[in-house]
């Protein structure tokens, strides 16, 4: 899923987010509205894990809007509050928009809001003068509808019906001697297109009487002229319609012309944008393009939503973002390397490839959780803290060092944690229990779920590695999953290209783990644990991915491209 708006600051997890990352993201947000009046929001770029939705549920804290592409999108930088224009609103009426919103082109919708086309000032103007005109009829030839003609000229109608189906017709300024112009009407009815012409005059009855009388299609009376009883009656028996308008006769011709509906001059050879494009995926695709004004519109439909114009992508407004509980872009949420990352709290190792255009704050430091961080910036700056948001940290802070029994665990940590359970107003053993209680995958997730639901991906001396964890009250149920999993990693290394895939399941009681491990046979076999089998390693007393495996693996890397120097 997209952003929706890049107004706020948005702070974030990394990728399949553990319980301290999405809570330490809740806290960071709330730390930031309160002690420095940032509009800052947590979001999630995976899924809830069921102990962390446990969580949010006994804090009354909303669960982070999951957010899985931070890039901008169409959707980000078009205009939502445009102009547009219907297939069938006037010539007169488009120009006049156009004019009023000092544009030189605008979309066209049906009634459905679906975009139909783009309309150029200069499609415009091929709608009021015929490409070739000669000497006969072309140029008084004109399209249009006598509804549109009526609405143009701001007129008042007696005599015949207006329809509002387009038809051809032709114009007749009724100026010159009676006799003159009465010859020139009669001589329509023998041409046979009377039921064509339109006659324009003014306050002339002798006229109207011989326009009515041939059975014209239109009668159009100007300067503010009424028409006389007699006229109009005479209309409704010859079923022929009049008009009257406030225009002098020149000011009506043109105004005539400018009644045709604008989807005629509707091309159908123009680019549209889906909203969740990326600006980045767009650039190149539309910097050729000839048109200047894009149309944005629902993926998968042609749903209007907005409209851009070339210029909207020279330099395009980036999100900004807070990046906790992780520091390397492989872990964080796609698109971050197009973000204004304004700030990283963080408790692992410096992945290196965090970059900015401007100096930033980021916090690094050897605790048990972010969590511990974030809640430290609480304390030591005075900054009110909720008992929802203290509850979500407790929990982060919990789950990643185990309820301080992780060799992570520091001093702060055992602070923090006893300030957090004030607030919360809970005592720390037993959300110990309920929390690691609340959902055991072993029991209920299914494999995605288990490989899923906290991995992280390094690499590490050119190999690429994906190590997941999982925390269990015991192991009872591993000997009867073991298969699955193994089957899951070589899945997981198919499709996403690692050289080495980990699955720690970590007994929590008995700090105790069992590594399911697939992929480089001589990284596996340099790893310092028990072997049960190919596949599966059993690591007594390890308990942190961050302290105990992933360096284990590092180690492991490089033992075993040593192993295969020896050998050559």
């Amino acid at each position: 899923m997209t952003l929706t708006s890049q107004n706020p600051t948005y702070v974030v997890g990394h990728l399949n987010p553990d319980t301290d990352a999405i809570c330490a993201a809740i806290g960071q947000a709330e730390y930031l509205r309160r002690a420095e009046s940032v509009d800052a929001v947590p979001i999630r770029c995976g899924d809830v894990p069921s102990r962390v939705a446990w969580v949010l549920e006994q804090a009354g804290v909303p669960t982070p809007d999951l957010v899985t592409d931070v890039r901008t999108t169409a959707k980000l930088i078009c205009d939502q509050q445009f102009v547009s224009v219907s297939e069938g609103d006037t010539f007169y009426s488009v120009y006049r928009a156009m004019q009023k919103c000092e544009v030189k082109s605008i979309p066209v919708v049906n009634d459905l809001g679906e975009i139909k086309g783009i309309l150029k000032f200069t499609d415009l103007m091929q709608l009021l003068m015929p490409v070739e005109i000669d000497a006969t009829n072309s140029v008084k030839s004109v399209q249009a509808s006598l509804k549109n003609i009526k609405s143009t000229l701001f007129g008042h109608s007696v005599g015949g019906d207006l329809t509002d189906e387009e038809e051809d017709l032709i114009m007749f300024v009724g100026a010159s001697s009676k006799d003159s112009t009465i010859s020139s009407i009669d001589s329509t009815l023998k041409e046979g297109l009377s039921h064509k012409q339109i006659v324009i005059c003014g306050d002339r009855e002798d006229i109207q009487k011989a326009a009515v009388a041939i059975g014209v299609r239109l009668v159009i009376v100007t300067g503010g002229f009424a028409v006389s009883e007699h006229v109009s009656e005479m209309a409704k028996e010859n079923g022929v319609a009049i008009i009257t308008c406030r225009f002098d006769t020149a000011t009506t011709v043109q105004l005539v012309r400018c009644s045709r509906a604008v989807k005629s001059a509707l091309g159908h050879d123009f680019l549209c944008v889906d909203a969740d494009e990326a600006v980045s995926d767009i650039k190149k695709r539309l910097s050729a393009a000839r048109q200047d004004l894009f149309p944005v519109v629902v993926s998968g439909t042609r749903k209007l939503v907005g409209v851009f114009r070339k210029s909207a992508l020279v330099d395009p407004a980036r999100t900004r973002l807070v990046l906790v509980d992780h520091n390397e872009y492989s872990q964080a949420v796609r698109g971050v390397e197009e973000a204004n990352v304004t700030e990283v709290i963080d408790h692992h190792r410096l992945g290196g490839d965090i970059m900015s255009r401007e100096p930033i704050r980021f916090l690094n430091e050897p605790v048990g959780s972010s969590s511990t961080l974030v809640a430290r910036k609480f304390r030591y700056m005075q900054v009110p803290l909720s008992r929802g948001v203290a509850m979500c940290l407790c929990a982060g802070l919990i789950s990643d060092t185990l309820n301080l029994t992780s060799p992570t665990t520091t001093e702060l940590d055992r602070d923090m944690l006893q300030w957090l359970c004030d607030i919360a107003g809970v005592d720390a053993e037993q959300f110990t229990h309920d929390f690691f209680a609340s959902g055991s995958l072993l029991r209920k997730g299914s494999v995605d779920e288990l490989i899923g639901t906290d991995r992280k991906e390094f690499k590490e001396s050119g190999k690429f590695i994906s190590i997941s964890q999982v925390e269990e009250m015991d192991l009872e149920r591993f000997p009867e999953r073991a298969e699955d999993m193994i089957s899951g990693l070589e899945n997981l290394i198919s499709n996403k290209g690692y050289d080495v895939a980990l699955l720690a399941v970590t007994d929590i009681t008995k700090h105790h783990s069992k590594i399911v491990a697939v992929g480089d046979t001589r990284i596996i076999e340099a790893l310092p644990f028990d072997r049960c089998s190919d596949n599966v390693l059993d690591a007594e007393g390890v308990v942190s991915r961050k302290k105990q495996i992933f360096p284990a693996v590092s180690t492991a890397i490089v033992d075993a491209a040593a192993t295969s120097l020896e050998t050559i």
